[in-house]
């Protein structure tokens, strides 16, 4: 699928600002950037929130970047799935998580609380949200409140971003390609 707005947006100051910053975070322009700036005051709003919440600190950012990637997949947000998975591997998180992500209840890649994360971020996301009071003392219990609120506001966003992206037509840029060593094999 192609993407549903123009990805050649009109040149502002901010524009190139916010170019800058991304080529020099991402490698390239990411295309929300690229979106979102056919609209300054959207463009101007998302980059300052995108800086606000990259400075919580309550919660494990390993809990966070899960939570994030399973709300991904849940929606069925290719570019986010495609970003984060290289994001994570850029950190350092472990690939056998990375993968299975979208197939988590099955695997046992995850410790109990990383699956109550996901089950959280999973039960957020769909239409209406089905999450559980049990679940909720469980993660409360695990994370306390701080990284509980944080959590749940992060899934938040996530929603944002991957219904904004998807509702968008935005697709794979290929950064996970680049997680993968050449002529690998057996992965």
């Amino acid at each position: 699928m192609n993407a549903r707005i123009s990805l050649d947006p009109p040149r502002s100051l901010l524009y190139r600002v916010a170019s800058w910053y991304s080529k020099r975070e991402y490698g390239k322009v990411i295309d929300p950037v690229r979106a979102t700036a056919h609209h300054r005051q959207v463009l101007r709003a998302g980059s300052r929130f995108e800086m606000s919440i990259a400075r919580w600190k309550a919660l494990d950012p390993d809990l966070k970047n899960l939570a994030v990637m399973v709300t991904a997949a849940t929606v069925g947000c290719g570019w986010c799935m495609d970003f984060g998975y290289w994001v994570n591997h850029r950190r350092g998180m472990d690939a056998a998580k990375l993968r299975d992500v979208p197939v988590w209840r099955g695997s046992e890649a995850f410790t109990p609380v990383e699956r109550d994360v996901l089950e959280y971020a999973e039960a957020m996301t769909v239409t209406p949200p089905q999450v559980e009071d049990a679940l909720v003392l469980r993660l409360r219990t695990a994370l306390g409140d701080a990284a509980l609120v944080e959590l749940t506001t992060m899934i938040s966003v996530e929603n944002m971003r991957a219904r904004t992206n998807s509702a968008l037509g935005l697709t794979s840029q290929g950064f996970k390609d680049h997680c993968e060593l050449p002529g690998a094999t057996g992965r």
